[in-house]
């Protein structure tokens, strides 16, 4: 009988134990004008204009937000440029040169505690709106957004997510490992912006190594009602719904809000930039990046600037192990975008990149063995959702609430044939829009 697949394979994890390079001076960055949640923008800037880190250069709207755009280096703007974005999509760059001097806007700076300890809910939303906060897991969605939709509900639960269920990605893992008084302090004023009355902080319970670190630290802030969670280590466990009913055992119906049930998260990483929105007003300038693969030398972690060109981190890296095709994806090995250049930029969303020598497979055809159904986190079914894509019965995708999919990549994972089934879920979600 086929069973349900929960766990994927790890065995090429090559940059848990690596400690993080600091690549933070490309020769120039590139700002996407427009994304994939902000189909309109305003430039503030032309050619020739000088700017400094900080600087807002023009503000995107997403119909129901806005979002500024900020310079991660001081330098001159060139112009308006072509990239390739995460997304696989060529859309339009701001193109500025780095001077190299580091020179930051007036406005960044530490401010005190008392300072801080005045902050309403409203001024932490606010300068978080400023900073251009977002899901720094790869969700994208603005974090003022998530804090204002907590105003008006009781918050009972806040969840720091540090799962990172995707093989290969150790970003999370070493950001907490790396940054873990920064993060608790960000964890503080997000709990102060929430209201919330307890806070979880999630791992895989196979990192010792941060439990031993979050253990200590958190000595240094028993203010803090945070409790150290190690969870199990199936994919998706960093789901958020799936995460929530570990920790809560809450389940949040498809399209609710967690808020609505008293929960809150927030990712790691957007933890540590909450620290340096609120403690430093800086707006988002930097990531940690993973960057890994059997198709370059030297696997790493890094520490980019916001906008750094993908073959800088490349050629960091060691280039290409050999010249033999390569598999380049943007992102998670499950739920990646495949590119077909190294010319892309390193947004703000960007997590990973992965770089694997090129294998052939040989798509069979479908046998019903269903794993597919057994392993959908969302308990739906992937082959019938193909069948009725092959054939644009957008009724039938309706009826196989296809709109519940979260592109997770398990079904494409545990089919037998081979058969590229995220691809044709995809698809699908196209068809009912």
């Amino acid at each position: 009988m086929i069973a349900k697949t929960r766990a994927i394979s790890d065995v090429l994890n090559m940059t848990t134990s690596l400690p993080t390079i600091h690549f933070t001076n490309p020769k120039k960055i590139y700002v996407s004008v427009t994304n994939a949640r902000c189909k309109s923008a305003e430039v503030y800037v032309k050619p020739g204009d000088k700017v400094k880190i900080g600087t807002v250069i023009g503000k995107r709207n997403g119909g129901y937000f806005e979002q500024n755009m900020h310079s991660t280096v001081s330098g001159t703007v060139l112009g308006i440029v072509k990239k390739w974005h995460r997304t696989g999509k060529m859309v339009d760059f701001i193109e500025i040169e780095n001077d190299f001097k580091d020179d930051y806007e007036p406005t960044i700076y530490e401010r005190t505690d008392e300072e801080i300890s005045s902050y309403t809910r409203e001024d932490y939303i606010e300068r978080v709106k400023n900073n251009s906060l977002i899901g720094l897991g790869g969700s994208t969605f603005p974090t003022y957004i998530k804090l204002q939709s907590c105003l008006d509900k009781e918050i009972d639960t806040l969840i720091i997510n540090g799962v990172e269920c995707e093989p290969y990605l150790t970003t999370d893992h070493r950001i907490l490992l790396e940054h873990p008084n920064k993060i608790f302090e960000g964890i503080k004023y997000l709990r102060n912006a929430t209201g919330a009355k307890k806070v979880y902080i999630c791992f895989k319970k196979k990192y010792d190594d941060l439990y031993q670190v979050l253990s200590e630290v958190k000595k240094r802030h028993m203010d803090l009602p945070i409790e150290i969670k190690r969870v199990e280590n199936f994919y998706p466990q960093g789901w958020e719904v799936a995460l929530i009913k570990t920790v809560t055992g809450k389940v949040i119906p498809s399209g609710d809000l967690p808020q609505n049930h008293g929960v809150v998260c927030f990712n790691a990483s957007t933890a540590f930039g909450m620290y340096r929105a609120i403690r430093l007003n800086m707006p988002v300038i930097e990531r940690n990046f993973t960057l890994t693969g059997d198709g370059i030398k030297y696997p790493s972690n890094i520490r980019m600037r916001i906008g750094t060109p993908l073959s800088d981190l490349l050629e960091l890296c060691g280039g290409y192990i050999s010249d033999k095709p390569k598999v380049l994806i943007m992102g998670g090995p499950m739920m990646g975008a495949c590119l077909l250049k190294d010319d892309a930029v390193c947004s703000m969303s960007c997590t990973s990149a992965i770089v694997l020598e090129d294998k052939e497979y040989k798509e069979e055809p479908c046998i019903r063995c269903a794993s597919c159904v057994y392993s959908c986190p969302c308990d739906l079914q992937p082959v019938l959702i193909m069948k009725a894509v092959k054939v644009k019965d957008i009724e039938a995708l309706k009826k196989l609430h296809v709109d519940k999919c979260i592109e997770c990549g398990m079904c494409g994972y545990t089919c037998t044939s081979k058969i590229n089934l995220t691809d044709y879920m995809r698809q699908a979600k196209k068809l009912v829009k």
